[in-house]
């Protein structure tokens, strides 16, 4: 590849990067599974970059490549991996005043909706990015009305999850 497909690639890779972290915090549940995750993911997105045309905006291209892939490997894994769960870290900063009500609502959210399946994730996901339903449609490859339904119905999941 040349210098300059390869140097735009890492620039757009750089700005967006924290996409690729969201979708590896959904599907891992501890630190050397997000890498590699993360780095499978980016190769995904390396190895399709050619072929980018710029119909949808880079970060859409993006989400896709980044869900379908660790979708992919989410179903490999269910098969024979067992990894551990995130609550037994604590992510603390060195503040004395520290309330930890955000960081514990996050671990009640993502606890919830590992319970949620492949598709789920990727939708509650994209819903939670404040993608409207015709990204989101546009971004999973269904129709704008089916996103609706899925996401009311996993909405309904979810908060029976957490209010048992």
């Amino acid at each position: 590849m040349n210098k300059e497909l390869e140097h735009s690639f890492v620039e757009l890779l750089e700005k967006h990067q924290n996409i690729i972290h969201k979708v590896c915090r959904l599907y891992t549940n501890n630190y050397d599974a997000h890498n590699d995750l993360f780095q499978e993911i980016t190769i995904q997105l390396w190895k399709a970059y050619p072929k980018f045309r710029g119909d949808s905006k880079f970060s859409t291209w993006m989400y896709r490549v980044g869900l379908n892939t660790a979708i992919t490997l989410y179903r490999k894994s269910k098969r024979s991996i067992i990894t551990q769960d995130f609550d037994g870290i604590e992510f603390r900063m060195k503040a004395e005043d520290y309330d930890n009500t955000e960081e514990e609502q996050l671990k009640t959210l993502y606890k919830a909706v590992h319970e949620l399946n492949d598709i789920e994730k990727a939708l509650i996901f994209l819903y939670l990015e404040d993608k409207d339903y015709r990204e989101i449609s546009e971004t999973m490859g269904i129709s704008e009305v089916n996103a609706r339904v899925k996401m009311s119905r996993i909405k309904t999941k979810l908060k029976t999850i957490l209010n048992p």
